[in-house]
């Protein structure tokens, strides 16, 4: 037999004989009925977790990873409201059935077993993942296996605060609500764990609101690394601003008791917590892990010897709960139930086409008023001598400024966060007086850490807000990059569209700073975002352009739930001249606050046929440079922006060159994986005309008099023109 049939047998054999773990006594603070109810979804739990196991056996189920051995977070959810949201850990099946116990029309098991069938009428991700999650029960879905889900928990948590102070259009969590999250002990020592605790600490010493509960489910293993003894305690009790319960899983009385104790805490100090819970891991990490591979036999069964279930049993009889009789009637039944649940699941349907799949990827879109900010008349008061100055063309750096304060005036639940956005107003000016316009609470300084910046632009979009993060260099966006790929990429995708977290994450970036930077500061590769489904590109090339494509950003986040990230070309915030010093050409005026760039709207740049330049940001502004000495050597050309990155505007790109002789790709990106490749794909496929692209070296960027020496040049893109139109020869 497997461990999870002699876990059951054990259970079957010990509670007949009477023979149950010791351990502390019933301390009355939880109610007979209230124990009874816990038990069962312990219960419920545990028989799921052996019908997921014998579905996968006979190619009926896909997830084995259970919650044997955690039970013990039923009384966890008990000692919780339901309209707390909650970001579960894997393992955390018994926590989601108490919760379902507590909201009326719930059909926990059937939706469970649904979910492990991967059936489209699983209805939390509609068969695309066994997932935790449901809309009606306050938790959003999570597929992560190392805390990357902490971070945006203690967003969400700051988002209960900062509703108060300025509620959002679309607000779920309640004024005076808490939020949860829990996870295991291996993944504590993950980085983004660590961040997201550490953001906590640093957040509650200043006295910020954040009613935030940390569970740490400690089974004392990591798969099959061990946790060394005491390590959660001795790291996380003594932590800055952040207050330390420790409880026993195995005892749902004194889980109860302690989780009700620091639920209190957290929502009468509107402070975090961090709640150290005992557990133990039963059957080993999923249905393919062998425990005694790595673990003595003794190991295994001591922890088995520590049934939670028996436990269960014991505390309910020494309370005059329910006897051990009754409670092995409930855990047969249990399993007789789910059986017979199991047999009509695995006849539903599955998702069969890869439209069924991907049908989730983008978000539905949400009905929003037109406006809800100030009037119009406060605009001039807001931006004083601004306003007039808006009538002289300016660089792009001074037209995002403008924009994100018209759009922060015209839409109250817009916030931005990031490291030096608000009393320095960014490394490049581009946030500044935003935060003495709007406040610290709408425009806030964060802590030096990427992932915590993200997550708190992920957690406040769950409660209404529409965040708009800045990372400081687009290279400092790797160290958090799977919040995007990993987090709010998917949250759609693996919810069934009930859930999203929409956001316009700007990113200084790209190359061609003179005398600063180096690789870390000039970074020309956008591949680890284009890869990522459903998500939105955008980079202008000037701010006229960058103003009206930021309104459109604002409006998919806003509107149709989006994440968008918006790349700024460094190089091009301060720019002012194209040919000649002082001529000023590459300045714009303000355009008005009512006008945007759609989605998938490209930039024409002249009516030439000869040759179709089709670049963006840096490189339309290299092509506009090229432009004038190509016309003056015969060839009649014209620019074509793309604007948008991501998803590629092909039919307008197509259109917009579909006269012409000949398609020269500008990439600033780096040879391998930029735009280009998809580009040239794209043209081949559609195009029956000679073709070729000028990209980057496959470099990392210098610092000093060689800052360009790898990307395109107006030099580069002329002789490839050149020699693509015959004009060489």
């Amino acid at each position: 037999m497997d461990r999870a049939e002699i876990v059951h047998q054990n259970f079957l054999d010990r509670v007949v004989a009477g023979s149950l773990p010791p351990g502390a006594s019933p301390n009355g603070i939880l109610s007979a009925a209230e124990a009874v109810s816990i038990y069962r979804s312990q219960v419920l739990s545990r028989a799921l977790d052996r019908t997921s196991r014998a579905m996968q056996k006979a190619g009926q189920g896909f997830y084995t990873i259970g919650s044997s051995g955690h039970e013990g977070m039923a009384a966890i959810a008990r000692a919780l409201r339901p309209d707390d949201m909650a970001f579960l850990h894997y393992r955390d099946a018994a926590f989601q059935i108490a919760r379902a116990d507590q909201v009326p029309g719930q059909n926990i098991a059937w939706d469970m077993l649904l979910s492990f069938a991967c059936s489209a009428e699983d209805p939390t991700s509609g068969g695309r993942h066994k997932v935790l999650g449901s809309k009606a029960l306050m938790i959003p879905p999570q597929t992560s296996t190392i805390a990357s889900h902490l971070p945006k928990a203690v967003g969400a948590a700051y988002a209960i605060g900062a509703a108060r102070r300025h509620d959002p259009e679309h607000r779920v969590l309640a004024r005076d609500g808490l939020v949860m999250c829990s996870f295991g002990d291996a993944s504590a020592n993950h980085s983004t764990a660590q961040g997201a605790i550490n953001t906590a600490c640093w957040t509650s010493v200043q006295s910020t609101p954040l009613p935030l509960l940390f569970v740490c489910e400690d089974n004392g293993i990591g798969i099959s690394v061990k946790t060394p003894k005491g390590w959660i305690e001795a790291s996380m009790s003594h932590r800055p601003g952040l207050r330390y319960f420790q409880a026993d899983g195995l005892n749902i009385h004194e889980t109860y008791a302690v989780a009700s104790e620091a639920a209190r805490y957290v929502r009468d100090q509107r402070k975090p917590a961090f709640l150290h819970l005992r557990t133990v891991r039963l059957y080993g990490h999923a249905g393919a892990d062998v425990p005694t591979t790595y673990m003595s036999k003794a190991e295994v069964e001591a922890d088995e010897a520590n049934d939670p279930l028996l436990h269960s049993v014991r505390l309910l009889s020494e309370a005059g709960a329910l006897s051990s009789q009754k409670a092995l009637e409930i855990y047969t039944q249990t399993c007789a139930r789910v059986e017979r649940i199991r047999t009509e699941v695995v006849t539903r349907p599955h998702l069969k086409t890869a439209g069924d799949v991907s049908a989730s990827l983008i978000p539905p879109p949400r009905g929003c008023r037109a406006s809800n900010g100030p009037s119009a008349e406060v605009r001039g008061e807001v931006l004083g001598s601004d306003l007039r100055a808006q009538s002289d063309p300016q660089p792009m750096s001074r037209l995002i400024n403008w924009a994100l304060t018209d759009l922060m005036l015209e839409h109250g639940e817009l916030v931005t966060m990031g490291e030096d956005v608000g009393r320095k107003g960014g490394v490049y000016g581009v946030t500044q007086k935003l935060q003495q316009r709007f406040g610290p609470d709408r425009v806030i300084d964060t802590l030096l850490d990427e992932q915590s910046i993200l997550g708190l632009a992920i957690g406040m979009g769950h409660n209404g807000f529409v965040p708009i993060p800045e990372i400081q260099f687009l290279a400092y966006l790797h160290n958090a990059e799977d919040q995007i790929r990993g987090e709010a990429a998917t949250l759609p995708f693996f919810s069934n569209g009930q859930f999203s977290n929409p956001m316009v994450l700007r990113i200084a970036g790209l190359g061609y700073q003179k005398g600063f930077g180096g690789h870390f500061h000039n970074d020309n590769s956008l591949a680890v975002l284009r890869d990522i489904p459903g998500i939105v590109i955008a980079c202008p090339s000037d701010g006229a352009d960058a103003a009206m494509m930021l309104r459109e950003s604002v409006r998919l986040a806003r509107e149709e739930q989006r994440v968008v990230v918006f790349v700024e070309p460094i190089a091009l915030y301060p720019m002012r001249d194209l040919h000649v010093a002082k001529d000023g050409g590459w300045m714009r005026r303000y355009p008005a606050p009512d006008q945007r760039i759609s989605l998938g709207e490209v930039g024409v740049h002249g009516e030439g046929t000869d040759l179709a330049i089709v670049t963006y940001g840096n490189g339309r502004y290299l092509a506009t440079q090229a432009l004038q000495e190509l016309e003056a050597k015969g060839i009649a050309a014209r620019i074509v922006d793309l604007r948008w990155l991501a998803p590629l505007p092909k039919h307008a790109m197509f259109a917009a060159t579909a006269d012409c002789k000949t398609i020269l790709i500008v990439d600033e990106c780096r040879t391998t994986g930029s735009q280009s490749e998809a580009l040239m794909a794209l043209f081949y496929e559609e195009a029956e005309v000679p073709m070729a692209r000028v990209v980057a070296e496959d470099c990392f960027i210098p610092t000093g008099p060689a800052y360009a020496a790898t990307l395109p040049s107006k030099d580069s893109i002329i002789a490839a023109a050149l020699r693509l139109t015959g004009a060489d020869t």
